[in-house]
């Protein structure tokens, strides 16, 4: 499907079945609970804030918010304000609880992050989103992430998203506009775009921040390239055992590398490659 005809019959995206939500709970439910950073392993399981948090609200947003600052996940203001701004129901598939600490599906095998992720991102990154930079979010899926970025560089900087799945642009598209980042997108210092994210997206290069939403076997050389000096990347590296990795460039261009922590995401692919299960 073109990203048009996307547009123009649903851009959110698709609502899972009835019985595909009883599946995908049931195995959230069932499931011990997957290992956590240390400073998470203290959070109540995930199906205590699912039996309360199934319906989007900004009330339940914030308390999301407060249950990662208490963990010690959220850890300035800076951040804590730009994820009560940003309400994550926005961005969940209809059906999912949008308030667990979890990832979610989104569909073409791609997944919203947990909010956990998103904090420890942010975290990292915060400094180099002062208003008036500029930011990249590669593989941008649900288009959280980066109306996160676009809220903490204001309308003088700018946000890129880019995915290589039209659909799921359409729809980060969609969510974005009943979010409160709805006004940068419309005077074009939001925007996203369907590119291989492994490129980057050259037009709005230098970039203060670069986040990579899916795991790369290494680091990619134009990523590397499009960041500014004085800039900082976040992306996670490796295949079956990965590491969160933070990425700053110094004025002269060298970079140092440093492990923040080992994570799983999907992997940083091709569009067909991505798509051949789906």
């Amino acid at each position: 499907m073109s990203l048009a005809a996307a547009a123009s019959t649903s851009c959110r995206f698709l609502s899972p079945s009835t019985a595909a939500r009883r599946r995908f709970l049931h195995h959230l439910l069932a499931a011990p609970a997957p290992p956590r950073p240390p400073q998470l392993r203290r959070c109540s399981p995930y199906h205590w804030m699912a039996q309360f948090w199934t319906e989007g609200s900004l009330e339940k947003n914030n308390a999301l918010v407060e249950y990662l600052k208490q963990h010690g996940v959220v850890r300035t203001d800076k951040v804590a304000e730009v994820m009560e701004t940003i309400d994550r129901a926005l961005f969940v598939p209809e059906g999912f609880t949008p308030y667990i600490d979890s990832p979610m599906p989104i569909g073409y095998n791609a997944t919203i992050s947990a909010p956990h992720m998103h904090a420890t991102c942010l975290e990292l990154l915060k400094d180099h989103l002062q208003p008036g930079m500029h930011a990249l979010d590669v593989g941008s899926g649900s288009g959280y992430l980066t109306a996160c970025f676009a809220m903490m560089v204001g309308p003088e900087g700018r946000a890129v998203g880019i995915e290589h799945i039209p659909e799921l642009v359409a729809a980060s598209t969609e969510n974005v506009e009943r979010s409160a980042a709805a006004a940068l997108l419309k005077d074009g210092s939001l925007s996203f775009h369907v590119s291989d994210g492994r490129l980057g997206w050259p037009d709005a290069a230098p970039y203060d921040a670069i986040h990579v939403g899916a795991a790369a076997p290494e680091i990619p050389r134009p990523l590397l390239e499009q960041l500014k000096p004085g800039g900082r990347m976040v992306i996670p590296v490796g295949t079956y055992s990965q590491d969160l990795q933070v990425i700053d460039k110094s004025a002269d261009g060298s970079t140092s590398v440093r492990n923040d922590a080992s994570v799983r995401y999907v992997p940083l692919t091709s569009r067909s490659a991505q798509l051949q299960d789906s």
